[in-house]
Order: C-alpha cells, then structure tokens, then sequence
C-alpha cells in the first residue's frame, strides 16, 4: 500500500531550506518526476543524452511514484521540478529569461533563432516549461516567414532545442550548503542548461526569493553528486569525471568566505562512467557511518583544504580518506560497511547504485531493492533500509541520492 500524498504546504508552513549533513531528518526535497522528456529517448541519441539505455517511462514513473512516497511518509515535504519551474515562469522576468535560454543562436542561426525565441515569448509558463524540461523537434516548431537552410538541412526529428532527461537527477545541479544553495557547474554539454532551469527557480519562486546563494554556477565544473556534507562545516569533493580540481577549489573558496566550512577534503576518484560522482563510490548511511565500495575503501585519498587567512587557502595532503574525513568530523573513526561479499557482486551491485543511497534519517537510507547483498550489509551493521524500484529509473546511472537534492534536513 502506497503512502498518501502530504497536502502541499503554503508559504507560512515552508520549512526554511538549510541543510548541514547528509543523514538529518529530511523535512523538505526537490525531485523531478520522470516526464515527456524520457520519451525522446532512442538509440540514437541516448548515448549522447548520457542513458546507458531506453527506458519504460510509465513503469519509470511509477517507480519515481513510490520514492516520493517513501519520503513522504518519512515526514519529508516534497517539491517537484516541474511543478517549481512552472511556478517561477508565471513571474514576467523569469518567462522572458527562460526563453533566451533554449535559444542557440550558433546552432540555428539568427532568422530560426529568432523564431524560437518569438514563439517562446507567447507561450504560456507551463507549456514553455514543457519546452524547456522536454526540448522540440524542428517538426514542432511552427513554421516562421522566409527560407532556412538550418531547418532544411535537419530531419524534422532532429531537437531545435535538446530535452534534458537528466533533470531525474536534481542532486547534481544544485546542492544546499547550511543555509545557501549552490548552483552546480555541469560539465557534460547534455546537461549544461539544467543550470539555468534551477537558477530560474531559486531566483523567482516565493520559497526561495531569500535564499542566498554559495557557488556561481559559470564557476569551473562541480556536481552536486560529488558534495558530500559529512557534518555542519565539512564537506568532501569528489574529483573526476564532472568535478574539476578547480570547480572543488572554487566551491572550497566560496564556502570559506561565506563561513560555511571550515574543512573541505578534495577526493580523487576514477575518471570513468561508473565511477561519474564521489556518491556512486560512498554515501553517508549514519552520523559516523558510510557505505562504500570495497574497491576504493583502502586507496581512496584526500586533499583536505581550509581556510589561510583572508582569501587564501590551505591545501594539505594527499591522505587517506577515511582518516582526513573522521579528523575533520572530530571523531576517533568513520564506521565503513562494505558492499558486496566478493569483488564480482560489489563491482554489479555497485554499477547498479548499491552505494548510492539517501539517509532520511539517521541511520535510515532508501536504496534500490535490487542491491541485495549490499542491503543485507546495511541491515547487519544496524541501518534501516527502505527499498524502492529502480529497474527504469537506473538506466541513468543513479540512485536515490542522484534523484533528491535536499532542502531541509534537522540537526542531528
């Protein structure tokens, strides 16, 4: 039996947005539920627009259905993209940003460009949301005055403006730091417009106009995936595949400036698809517990970074991880479990997102129900696991961290 719906929350009830860890009790949540921008998806293109393949979208969304559910009934508030974006586009200056932003004038030239952006500007916000989230084909377009070589050139398939199927994945292009939200830089250019989606949102819906903000999204490359928020003040970046060693120095810098850090560890990771993110390798499971893949739990290194005096910063190391990581937490140890019993089923199970699960509470993660072993190793080491479907949602490469960026979370 599924979990009701919570009713929506007005604005005096809004819990206000600051999160200082990764297992406080989760009071509020962005997602985005599966939507059209799924079903552009072929064999063609899905490589491209970062799917290892094409997946169920209705089984997709019933699967989506039944996390938001889970933290629902956890106590979490539940904020869908979509529904957030639209909101912000009914605001006059946020329509007319949106609609400069799906405009590519280098890739359409000046006469279609300026076509889009004039149908753009008449739509109303949901359906320029839809265009947003979803992308058009030239076949979409409405015909414009005058003759165009770019339009004859493409199949009437071809996008004029590309879906974003990866907005499943709102951990990535923005994560909250304490009291302020920091706009990812994406490094992947399937996904490099996600950040002007989320900058509309934290600029012009009414639950975030106060809002301050940590990092500048046209920074160096950082994903949401690679910050880990180990405790108030520390925070791991993982470097490699989407994060950058600059992106982890400039998001370093910011929090310093600001006083919302005291420690940040720069974590190398492997430069390759399923090792994309710090979260695919370790996630934190309890206040002084992470699960973590056996494979780097021994050589996985840390640079940690503080603050030297106005401006400057400090860089340490390289040193083991785990210790850097319980020294800055100001604990004797970080309590590691292990995924998988053998290196062949902790490779699958962490392919399949076995380490990329998402506390609600201390000590109580979701994770994908197909991770067997390593569920089995969380429940043996005392962690509550709450299961949910992920055979569609995971064509992605994600998991139930990878789908949630975390609004709210108490103290712990």
């Amino acid at each position: 039996m599924t979990a009701q719906p919570a009713p929506e929350l007005t604005a005096e009830h809004w819990p206000a947005p600051r999160a200082d860890s990764e297992v406080g009790p989760l009071r509020a949540v962005l997602l985005h539920r599966p939507g059209a921008e799924l079903k552009r998806l072929t064999p063609r293109n899905n490589d491209q627009l970062l799917f290892d393949s094409i997946p169920w979208v209705g089984r997709a969304q019933e699967e989506h259905d039944a996390f938001a559910d889970v933290l629902r009934a956890r106590g979490a508030d539940v904020l869908l993209l979509s529904d957030a974006l639209v909101t912000a586009l009914g605001d006059e200056r946020a329509h007319a940003a949106a609609a400069s932003t799906a405009v590519d004038h280098r890739r359409l030239g000046n006469e279609l460009a300026e076509a889009l952006a004039s149908y753009l500007s008449t739509v109303d916000a949901s359906a320029l949301a839809d265009v947003l989230m979803a992308g058009m084909t030239f076949e979409e377009l409405p015909a414009a005055e005058g003759a165009s070589l770019v339009r004859r050139m493409h199949h009437p398939h071809d996008f004029v403006v590309y879906p974003l199927p990866n907005l499943l994945f709102t951990r990535d292009s923005s994560v909250w730091i304490a009291d302020r939200v920091a706009i990812a830089s994406l490094a992947m250019p399937a996904r490099t417009r996600e950040t002007a989606l989320l900058d509309l949102i934290y600029a012009y819906h009414p639950r975030f106009r106060t809002a301050g903000r940590a990092y500048g999204a046209h920074s160096a490359p950082v994903e949401g995936g690679d910050v880990l928020l180990l405790g108030p003040g520390v925070l791991a970046i993982g470097v490699g595949e989407r994060t950058t060693p600059a992106g982890a120095e400039s998001l370093a810098r910011s929090v310093f400036s600001d006083g919302l850090a005291h420690t940040v560890l720069a974590v190398p990771i492997a430069q390759d698809r399923a090792t994309m993110h710090l979260d695919t390798v370790c996630t934190m499971v309890d206040r002084d517990a992470v699960v973590m893949y056996p494979a780097v739990r021994d050589t996985l290194q840390a640079y940690p970074l503080r603050p030297d005096g106005i401006d400057g910063v400090r860089v340490d190391g390289p040193v083991p991880f785990l210790e850097a990581a319980a020294t800055a937490m100001g604990i004797d140890r970080l309590r590691v479990i292990d995924t998988g019993l053998d290196p062949v089923t902790a490779e699958r199970e962490q392919w399949d997102d076995g380490n990329n699960t998402l506390a609600v509470a201390p000590g109580v993660v979701v994770a994908y129900e197909r991770n067997v072993e390593t569920n089995a190793r969380l429940e043996e080491a005392g962690i509550e696991v709450l299961r949910i479907g992920g055979s569609e949602l995971g064509t992605g490469r994600g998991g139930p961290r990878c789908m949630s960026c975390p609004i709210t979370r108490l103290p712990v």
